[in-house]
């Protein structure tokens, strides 16, 4: 009885220790004004810029000559920002280590550096600092720093166990296609591009999947992983707890609702309008149809691959695609968009002004009013950096179709990778705003925004202004 009292006793010191040093790391944080959103951002920009210089090495090209920089700048900003746009051939442009390296870029652009940095520290013995888990903290879009590191751990697992069985099903298709040593490779490399959302493929001339639209197996096996990386880790790891959806955690609920839904729309969609499309699902058998429907609904989750020309899509189509890409996946996944939750907040509040409520409840829970304001930003933000990035591109483009522009500038925006209007066709000036456009992308609008935003101060925060009406609609 004394040695489970003594039990009880170590375990409530333990928890008080931990809450004592979460909020003294907490106060540290606000006295010291460290802000993570920097270091994330500074360490894409980091591996982007070393990535470019890998891809411009002469060992890196097809060819052996180098690849001009502005070229390889492209690559590297579309792999580590898991985006897909291109504008060399990936397949017939790089050797194998070119590849390798696209592998790489690609891997941490999807899950993170800060997971890679995690499992070095892990392999040295090294231990973390609570700035380091701040970082963690944030790239994970979590609220407590308790677990913080076994969580990076588990996501880490979990993703290079969930590529290698997707490589095990590519292979099925691929070894007698390519051969042993070729099949095994282009297996890991689409494995970790579907579950990545990166929409990266080294099939030649564009091609991308379309040479497998009425395979069942392959297109099942993208789907799987696209859809696994493109709903968030947290949400997989709940699902993992848990298992009933009653238990699961709000975000969660709200993710596999959200997410469910619009593939149902973009399968609808797409098989409404393409139907008798000559150049999309016209010429497929009903099953072949329903599937590259599905596949195209799935792909607008920021996936990047298509079973279907893109640029033979009817215009309703692409309208509608287009908001699809900009909503994207759900948050701390592989995916970009403003994410499933943003939008479901935002229908949510529609719905809350409509029937003249004064909050939000779903699921038997009520939305924070701070949460609201955050997608409402966040909503803003992405669409004035792609209405932004239309209008500028269509005075660089002239020649172009505006839609096409819409679509090509969405799915930077979303990091989706699907492209009407045939990347390699831009401008270098144009190249140029992709490019930022991918990096804000990835790294998200609202943390672009705080970047430059001056952080307020207290005594600011603390002034109380009357209350005011103005009119509306």
């Amino acid at each position: 009885m004394l040695s489970r009292w003594n039990g009880y006793h170590q375990t409530d010191r333990k928890t008080k220790r931990r809450r004592y040093t979460e909020s003294l790391v907490h106060l540290i944080y606000r006295r010291s004004g460290f802000n993570a959103l920097p270091m994330i951002a500074l360490s894409f920009l980091g591996i982007i810029l070393v990535g470019s210089i890998l891809l411009t090495l002469p060992v890196a090209s097809a060819t052996g000559h180098r690849v001009a920089w502005f070229d390889a700048l492209f690559t590297s900003t579309s792999a580590v920002c898991v985006t897909g746009l291109v504008v060399r051939d990936t397949g017939t442009t790089y050797s194998l280590f070119g590849h390798v390296v696209l592998l790489l870029l690609i891997e941490t652009g999807g899950l993170g550096f800060m997971t890679f940095a995690t499992l070095l520290f892990r392999l040295l013995g090294r231990g973390f600092t609570m700035r380091e888990r701040m970082i963690m903290r944030e790239s994970l879009n979590q609220d407590d720093l308790g677990g913080v590191v076994n969580m990076v751990m588990w996501v880490a697992r979990s993703a290079f166990v969930v590529q290698f069985l997707g490589a095990v099903s590519f292979s099925i298709r691929f070894i007698p296609i390519y051969g042993v040593a070729k099949g095994l490779f282009f297996s890991l490399f689409h494995a970790v591009s579907a579950f990545c959302n990166a929409g990266f493929d080294l099939f030649g001339g564009g091609a991308s999947l379309t040479g497998f639209s009425g395979d069942v197996l392959i297109n099942l096996t993208a789907i799987a992983l696209v859809v696994v990386g493109g709903i968030g880790f947290t949400t997989v790891y709940d699902i993992r707890n848990k298992r009933r959806f009653k238990l699961f955690r709000l975000n969660t609920k709200l993710v596999l609702v959200s997410y469910g839904a619009l593939l149902l729309t973009g399968f609808v969609v797409v098989l409404a309008f393409e139907w008798d499309n000559p150049g999309t699902l016209g010429p497929l058998d009903p099953g072949k149809k329903i599937l590259a429907a599905f596949f195209q609904s799935v792909t607008l989750r920021t996936a990047g691959f298509n079973t279907i020309d893109q640029a033979a899509l009817r215009d309703a189509t692409k309208l509608v695609g287009g908001l699809l890409m900009l909503i994207g996946c759900a948050p701390a996944s592989t995916g970009g968009g403003i994410k499933v939750t943003t939008f479901a907040l935002i229908v949510l509040t529609v719905r809350m002004v409509s029937q003249g409520s004064s909050s939000i409840v779903v699921f038997k829970r009520r939305i924070d009013r701070t949460m609201i304001q955050r997608a409402v930003a966040i909503a803003f933000i992405a669409i004035a950096v792609a209405f932004t990035d239309v209008c500028v591109l269509s005075l660089i483009q002239p020649d172009c179709a505006f839609l096409d522009l819409y679509y090509e500038c969405v799915s930077a925006v979303g990091t989706v990778g699907i492209s009407a209007v045939g990347t390699a066709n831009l401008r270098p000036l144009a190249r140029l705003l992709i490019i930022v456009t991918m990096y804000i992308g990835r790294i998200g609008p609202l943390t672009m925004a705080l970047l430059f935003m001056k952080r307020q101060t207290r005594a600011r925060e603390l002034v109380q202004y009357p209350e005011d009406r103005v009119m509306l609609g």
